[in-house]
């Protein structure tokens, strides 16, 4: 098939060929349809990995409440028994191997992950047919968002999602380009790889399913391809999918919880408001990509990325999911938005046409930048968020409004509680010390005091908070207990010889919860550890 060519529906010739090779891939001009890299693009995907380097450097906060939690998975490894799959968890423990647990450690992971998106989406771009301009600009546009930016400086898998979704992507491009078989096991091994480290995967899964079916790729099908496919994606994925098995699907309980407590409130206007805020200009050049994969004469041969796109984006509305859930896909439709400038306006036009849509880029994503790198301290930076006025920068999961944004907020303070559990600890006598052991009443609390604990000499930390209930009591008995963030009168399931209100932690910047933190020594409870654990299920003391 030559360039500017297509199938009745808008798909490429034989993509599903059982032979492994097409016609396209034998037609010397097919390499028409795959321009080479730009420089200028490259050299972008270097600016973006200082930038987030830097960032590592400089930056005056300190770990991410959810890294925490990841941190205290890897060192409570059991592969296949977690809530979680289990992909974060060990990167924890090979970064803590490798390279210690500094804060610069640590976020070099997504700091990478972050540059590889980007260099995914300028190769898409090629795939796509998108020429210098075409692939410059989409580099531009995920350089400079801040949603791209955030999640580079954050171990959360949230970045290593949007990796494989566009490697998928990419796979799908691939194929439609070289009508190479084997490609469906790329998008296989994005898939596995990807439920390693995020159920949302499955969306995507989904999503490309519906798709295929749409078009002419349904007829692959028929042959071993996607079904090899499908049996990669299992087999890379089988930890997460058997942690489920074995621990009786937590992944339900918590989407119910999730969806109670965060999801009820968005709508469909917060959802498409997010996605124009984290960048106006950007989002048009998405639109403009979406109606290209699916009608432009040359780029409807990617015909089910375009549907891929529009299933997710209905799949995420319907199910009320967060904004940024649907990130992954803007990269493909950034690209596809690029080629299409790229082919539409005249050779004489075409560098004033990128360079302007590229302006309008950056003139929002400068103004962006602090919301998407945390260099700017939290006052300056709460100046800053009040002054440009846009309050869903500052919004939290709950709806609420802070000073800060959300993950700026949960990266401050846990250092300073974990202090102010060390003082009281070293307070106790020398015998009350010995059977020690500190509680946190969330994730982020337990998972500070287990991450700095190591570097202050603490006991163990338990909790009945998410996956550190699954870690269990411990050997302790707990004869002793420091509660960190539980209020004297919320101990009710046990009776405490002794209970004493030793410090409270504040801290102007955090985000409610995390303003005012009790810490509560409890001695001689009527019950040991072990036997409470036997008593309760998971969730908050009480």
């Amino acid at each position: 098939m030559r360039p500017g060519r297509t199938s009745r529906d808008g798909d490429a010739g034989n993509s599903g060929s059982t032979n492994g090779r097409s016609a396209v891939r034998n037609d010397p001009s097919a390499s028409l349809l795959v321009p080479p890299l730009a420089t200028t693009a490259l050299v972008l995907v270097t600016v973006k990995l200082l930038a987030h380097v830097a960032t590592n450097i400089w930056t005056p906060y300190e770990f991410h409440r959810d890294a925490f939690l990841y941190m205290a998975m890897g060192t409570h490894l059991r592969i296949l028994h977690m809530d979680f799959p289990p992909l974060m968890a060990l990167i924890s423990e090979a970064v803590r191997g490798i390279a210690g647990t500094s804060l610069f450690a640590y976020r070099m992971i997504p700091a990478v992950a972050g540059t590889a998106v980007l260099l995914l989406a300028i190769l898409v771009t090629r795939e796509l047919g998108g020429g210098k301009h075409a692939q410059v600009l989409t580099a531009i546009a995920v350089l400079v968002n801040p949603l791209f930016l955030r999640s580079a400086n954050l171990f959360q898998p949230v970045v290593l999602d949007q990796l494989w979704w566009l490697l998928g992507c990419y796979a799908l491009a691939r194929l439609d380009n070289s009508g190479d078989a084997r490609w469906w096991l790329l998008l296989g091994v994005a898939g596995g790889v990807g439920l390693l480290g995020k159920f949302s995967i499955l969306f995507f899964g989904l999503a490309v399913l519906v798709a295929l079916l749409l078009t002419r790729h349904r007829r692959a099908f028929i042959g071993p391809w996607p079904w090899l496919a499908v049996g990669i994606a299992l087999v890379l994925g089988s930890p997460a999918v058997i942690g489920q098995v074995n621990l009786g699907f937590p992944v339900v309980e918590q989407m119910a919880s999730l969806s109670e407590r965060q999801l009820a409130r968005v709508g469909f206007g917060e959802f498409v408001t997010d996605q124009i805020l984290w960048q106006p200009a950007g989002f048009l050049l998405a639109v403009i990509g979406g109606a290209a994969l699916l009608a432009h004469p040359t780029l409807c041969r990617h015909r089910v990325l375009g549907w891929t796109a529009i299933v997710a984006f209905v799949i995420f509305v319907f199910l009320k999911g967060k904004s940024y859930y649907y990130g992954p896909m803007h990269p493909l439709l950034f690209a596809a938005g690029a080629v299409t400038l790229e082919q539409i306006t005249r050779d004489r036009f075409r560098t004033a046409c990128t360079w302007g849509a590229a302006a309008g880029v950056v003139a929002w994503g400068v103004l962006a930048i602090p919301f998407g790198l945390p260099l700017v301290p939290p006052e300056p930076m709460a100046r800053f968020s009040s002054a440009i006025g846009i309050t869903t920068a500052v919004r939290t999961n709950w709806g609420e409004y802070l000073p800060l944004p959300q993950d700026y907020a949960d990266m401050t303070g846990w250092r300073e509680q974990a202090e102010a559990v060390a003082r009281v600890y070293r307070s106790l006598p020398q015998a009350e010390q010995a059977d020690a052991v500190l509680y946190g009443r969330n994730y982020g609390e337990a998972g500070a005091l287990d991450f700095y604990g190591r570097e202050l000499g603490l006991p163990p930390v338990v909790s009945l908070a998410g996956s550190f209930y699954l870690f269990g009591p411990g050997e302790r008995t707990g004869r002793v207990i420091i509660f960190l963030g539980v209020e004297p009168e919320e101990i009710r399931t046990i009776t405490c010889h002794s209970l004493e209100l030793a410090d409270r932690v504040t801290n102007r910047w955090g985000v409610p919860e995390e303003r005012d933190v009790p810490i509560v020594v409890c001695r001689d409870p009527d019950m040991t550890l072990q036997d409470f654990w036997n008593q309760v299920g998971h969730g908050y003391w009480g």
